[in-house]
Formats: C-alpha cells, structure tokens, sequence
C-alpha cells in the first residue's frame, strides 16, 4: 500500500511537472512567433526600429531556453521519469533547439531588413510574407500537436514544408529573373535580390525547424517515426 501511494504521488508531480514544462514551452513559442511577424513587419513597414527590436529579442529567447533546459535537467534528476515520461523531456530538449534556431534565423531576416530598408524598394513583397505566415502557422500547430498528443496534427505541419519549399523556389526564380534585367541605371538591384532570396532562405529553413518538431511530437505520441507512415515525397 505504501509503495503504491509512492507510486501514485510520483505520477502526479510529473504531471504537474509536464504542465509547468508545458507552459514555459507556450512562452518560448510565443516568443520566437513574435520574432518571425516582427522581423518580416520589418521589411514591409521598412522599420530599423522593429528590427532592432528583433535582434534584441533574441536574448529572451535564449533565456527561455536555458530556463526549460535547466528545468528539465533538474526534473529528471529529482524525479528519475522513465519510459514516456522520460521520452517526453527529452523530446522538449531537442524541441527548445528548434525554437532556439528559428529565433536565430528571424534575427537574421532582421539584420538584413536593417541593409534593405536604406534603399528603394526592389518589389512589392508577396510571396515572402506568405512564407512567414505559414512558419508561424506550423510552428503553433506542432507545438500544440504536442502538447495535445495529437499525431494528425504533427502530419499536417510536417507536409506544409511542402508549400514553404515549393514559395522558396518561385522566389528565388523570380528574383534571378529580376537580376537578370539589370541595367546601369539601378547597380544594386543584384544585391537587394540577392538578399531577398536570403531572406527567404532563412524562412525556408524555419519550416525545417517546424518540421523537426512536428516529428518530434509525431514520435512522442506513437513511438514511430513520420516519415515511415507518410508518402514518400
């Protein structure tokens, strides 16, 4: 009797270990999204300032994810979680360097915002801002796939890096296209192409990461891997 009430007390403070954890990773996402709409606000606004304030939101989500790492670490250790409990915050561990990296990559959009903004407008931005929306979009679903144990959902945002990849490739042709055409009266239409095609480079590499973790969350819920139970693409 004494050895199941230590039993059930230990399955209960995991469970109110996993909301805590939950509920840092809610705050992580959320802040990693801010950064993705900032950063492209950015170039559509041409506003140094909302991309500084991009570059320097990047602290704070670094922050969350030493916070959720050490958190995790401690749990796991104090707690000695086995089976799915222990597959679980192992899978937040590798889900936080995903976050961690998407950050990185709208600070990156945001440095290149910065060297944009100070000349003319190459095009009207459509397809890129689209690209960021669908980030966002997938990153909120495989987070919730995951919190939710949801294995459809974890599909969904793993074949939407379908559309991200098949944008990237009509932006980076139309953009050859327009460097294709220039003439001595705009020199830098080269270079501002050249760094809109970076610009969704780093956007394609975030539906990478979206990707990652809807995997991630796919495995944590059936113990398979994704890309076994999907088409080949």
């Amino acid at each position: 009797m004494i050895l199941r009430r230590n039993e059930d007390t230990k399955s209960f403070l995991l469970g109110k270990d996993r909301e805590i954890i939950m509920e840092m990773l809610d705050q992580m996402g959320q802040a990693v999204e801010n950064m993705i709409v900032m950063s492209i606000s950015a170039l559509e606004a041409r506003s140094d300032s909302l991309a500084q304030q991009v570059i320097n939101n990047d602290e704070i989500v670094d922050e969350h994810e030493i916070e959720i790492e050490q958190e995790c670490l401690r749990i796991i250790a104090v707690r000695q979680p086995v089976r799915e409990e222990l597959r679980f915050f192992f899978s937040v561990l590798k889900i936080i360097t995903d976050l961690e990296r998407v950050g990185d990559e709208a600070c990156n959009i945001a440095r290149h915002a910065l060297q944009l903004n100070q000349e003319p407008l190459l095009k009207p931005l459509i397809d890129i801002p689209r690209m960021a929306s669908i980030c966002v979009e997938m990153l909120k679903d495989a987070l919730k796939s995951f919190n939710d144990n949801n294995p459809e959902l974890a599909k969904k945002v793993f074949l939407q890096d379908d559309e991200i990849d098949g944008l990237f490739k009509q932006i980076m042709d139309e953009l050859f296209i327009i460097m294709g055409k220039e003439n001595s009266d705009d020199s830098n239409r080269s270079r501002r192409a050249i760094l809109l095609q970076i610009v969704a480079r780093h956007l394609e590499r975030m539906g990478d990461h979206a990707a990652n973790i809807s995997e991630r969350s796919f495995y944590m819920s059936t113990g398979k891997r994704i890309k076994k139970e999907l088409p080949l693409k």
